[in-house]
């Protein structure tokens, strides 16, 4: 399988994926293994209780993560969960990267070892708890064995088992038994009351290795004999290389060979400087396809129209709100644009590939590292388990690591340059240029406004590129839910009309941080601004009269706007604007406070309410809530990718503007004590950002802003 332009050669073999991931994993099933290099291995002979955990003879414990950090935290937050229930210090066990295996699927994401859409401790929370339990019980089960005596007159704490008479013994020295014990189908599990381990703040198993430099990033694999790999792919997505000239290229110094594989030619050298030096003498011709003269423009245009002209896909369908729309003395209407943007994660595209006969290595970082196992098998027409997958922190993942071109890519080369490690590194250029970007999509919403204010009905219509139907080859007709997160908001409106339109501009996309919730809750909450400006009333006060049947809602938006100061006067300059939104099983509101300079908003303060249900770790709960403050943040004041003439015009980040320290807001946050299901907290916080702000220009200088990013040229526009 090759990797395309358009994704639409990944699409189908994500398709046939889904059909057998059973059979991709099966190498790994029985007996998991333990990453190449892992932590434990040095520790002895390895018994394995279950695929979460494993305990060596010396009483080392490794708890098993099966979801990729990168940054979000959890590589401690899913072994706090087995911990808990094995009743061991967290702080003294060991953690490992999952292997490709079903075992380790994500239910919540179909079954599939995707890490993605703030389902890590949703979808652990109760699974993970679980098998700390079982396997707490299988070491009591083999220390009853051993002693003859009644289990329950055991305990199982610190890594020790203790029994009546002073008996004891490790974990370490019962594991063996204890793996050819049948795990227990409903073991004991703790109350939420007696938790010594979940729920309390919790320092981060991989700060140490991250702060010393001994944690291993792909970008950090060094292997013996390793060399180095530079892709030049077409400037223009979809095109094709026509011809090329190499000879200059294979000349220069440390270059081992130039190959051609479908995304493009690759130079490989001894260093990955001589790589990229190498790579500039290349002379490549190409065939740049559909997408030469794409320009953004165009996109949006196409987009616009699409509203009209597509077919709607229902969404939320309640009594006659076009009629009331229609027939209503006071109408509000607003269209709402955002902006294409790239992931942009500070560790560019990388991986390591090692091809030896029929069996391939492969080393970096990925968010779906079954689907990796799949289709490098498939590819290479290997068997599945003998493409080992190891994976690595992740620097920075946002959703552009759930596709693996850049993985293909470095198995293809590996094939070609046989028996030597190789390292694929795209440079900054080239990760910004060859992204899967967050679609852009245009918004049109209408209010028919009762005679106290209230919207009496609400029309809803969007059009955007459909994530879905190029990741996974989804149907034009079949409704896609990362559309439309978000879309229906949960104030009391009694007829409301919503759809979306799938409209598909040329470039090719994928899932940014909080994917669609990004775009609608910018068209939502700017929108029911919008109708409190109307009604004359107070935004918040107008918010808080539609969420009368919504306790959790209603609880957030008071506790924020109270801890902001909203209703008193800000300081000279300053101005608030406020959003909220549920998403990922999390009710969230944030009033941020700016000042204008030079036509431009600056951030001063964002206050954030969180009600995420009951919390594994509250300390990575607020850095989660941070990092998304700032990624939101950097999208919604400067964040844009142009296309003319089929190019990407934004090379670095001096053109994709991201964040500074010193430009940093204060940002305050509270946390609910909840005891609602767990929800996710990895994005939601970056979706509030642009409309708060956006409403906050509004509060600042009377002009309503109804595109993002806000940067002068658009402001001007309003």
């Amino acid at each position: 399988m090759t990797m395309t332009k358009t994704g639409q050669t990944l699409a189908t073999s994500r398709r046939g994926f889904l059909k057998s991931s059973a059979a991709f994993s099966g190498g790994l099933m029985v007996g998991v293994i333990l990453p190449a290099a892992g932590p434990a291995q040095a520790a002895g002979l390895m018994h394995t209780p279950s695929a979460w955990v494993h305990i060596a003879d010396d009483n080392t414990i490794t708890l098993i993560s099966a979801r990729a950090e990168m940054g979000q935290g959890v590589y401690t937050s899913m072994p706090m969960l087995i911990a808990e229930e094995l009743n061991v210090d967290i702080q003294k066990v060991k953690v490992a990267f999952a292997p490709p295996g079903a075992i380790y699927g994500n239910a919540m994401i179909f079954g599939l070892q995707l890490t993605g859409g703030s389902t890590s401790v949703r979808e652990g929370y109760d699974k993970l708890r679980l098998a700390g339990a079982q396997v707490r019980e299988m070491l009591i089960t083999a220390a009853a064995n051993q002693w003859k005596v009644d289990p329950a007159t055991l305990k199982a704490e610190n890594g020790i088992v203790t029994g009546p008479g002073g008996r004891k013994a490790t974990y370490g020295q019962l594991a063996d038994d204890a793996s050819r014990i049948p795990p227990p189908e409903k073991p004991a599990m703790k109350d939420a009351s007696q938790f010594r381990i979940v729920g309390k703040r919790t320092t981060r198993l991989d700060t140490p290795a991250k702060v010393n430099g001994t944690a291993r990033f792909g970008i950090d694999v060094k292997l013996p004999g390793m060399v180095y790999a530079s892709i030049e792919m077409s400037p223009v997505q979809g095109g094709k290389v026509r011809s090329f000239d190499a000879s200059k290229a294979k000349a220069a110094k440390g270059v081992v060979d130039v190959v051609q594989i479908p995304d493009g030619i690759v130079v490989v050298a001894d260093t990955y400087w001589h790589a990229v030096k190498a790579r500039e003498l290349l002379s490549v011709q190409w065939d740049e396809g559909a997408n030469a003269n794409l320009t953004t423009q165009a996109m949006f245009d196409g987009t616009r129209a699409a509203l009209a002209s597509g077919k709607p896909i229902g969404v939320k369908k309640e009594g006659d709100a076009d009629a009331a729309v229609a027939a209503a003395a006071k109408v509000v209407r607003g269209e709402y644009l955002t902006q294409t943007v790239a992931h942009a994660p500070m560790e560019p595209m990388n991986f390591t590939a090692h091809f030896e006969g029929d069996r391939i290595r492969l080393i970096g970082p990925t968010q779906w590292p079954d689907a990796v196992q799949g289709a490098v098998a498939k590819m290479l027409q290997l068997k599945p388990e003998n493409v080992a997958v190891e994976n690595t922190f992740l620097g920075g993942g946002f959703g552009r690591r759930i596709d693996f071109d850049y993985v293909l890519q470095a198995a293809q080369i590996a094939k070609a340059v046989p028996n030597r490690p190789v390292k694929l590194i795209w440079s900054r250029e080239d990760d910004m240029q060859h992204d899967f970007y967050r679609p852009l999509a245009v918004h049109q919403l209408a209010a028919a406004i009762g005679a106290d204010g209230k919207p009496t009905a609400l029309t809803w219509r969007q059009a955007s590129q459909s994530v879905t139907a190029r990741a996974f080859g989804l149907p034009p007709e079949a409704p896609d839910a990362t559309m439309v997160e978000a879309a229906v908001p949960l104030y009391a409106i009694p007829a409301a009309r919503q759809d979306v339109v799938k409209h598909d501009t040329g470039i090719r996309v994928g899932y940014w941080r909080a994917v669609s919730h990004n775009m609608n809750a910018f068209a939502n909450e700017t929108f029911i601004d919008e109708c409190a400006v109307a009604a004359g009333k107070d935004p918040v006060a107008y918010r808080l009269s539609l969420l009368e049947n919504q306790p959790r809602m209603a609880s957030v938006l008071k506790r924020a706007a109270d801890k902001a100061g909203w209703g008193t006067a800000a300081a000279p300059g300053r101005f608030r604007g406020v959003a909220l939104m549920e998403g990922y099983d999390t009710y969230m509101a944030q009033v941020v406070e700016i000042s204008m300079k030079d036509g431009a908003p600056v951030v001063h303060k964002v206050t954030v309410v969180a009600d995420l249900g009951r919390m594994v770790n509250p300390d990575t709960v607020e850095a989660q809530i941070q990092s998304s403050v700032i990624f939101g943040l950097s999208a919604a004041l400067w964040g844009e990718i142009t296309v003319d003439k089929g190019r990407v015009q934004q090379f670095n980040f001096d053109t994709f503007r991201v964040m500074r320290n010193h430009e940093a807001p204060l940002i305050d946050i509270v946390l609910v004590d909840s005891r609602e299901k767990p929800g996710g907290i990895g994005e939601p916080a970056t979706s509030l950002v642009a409309p708060a702000v956006g409403n906050a220009i509004f509060a600042a200088t009377g002009k309503r802003i109804r595109r993002t990013p806000f940067t002068p040229p658009y402001l001007s526009q309003a």
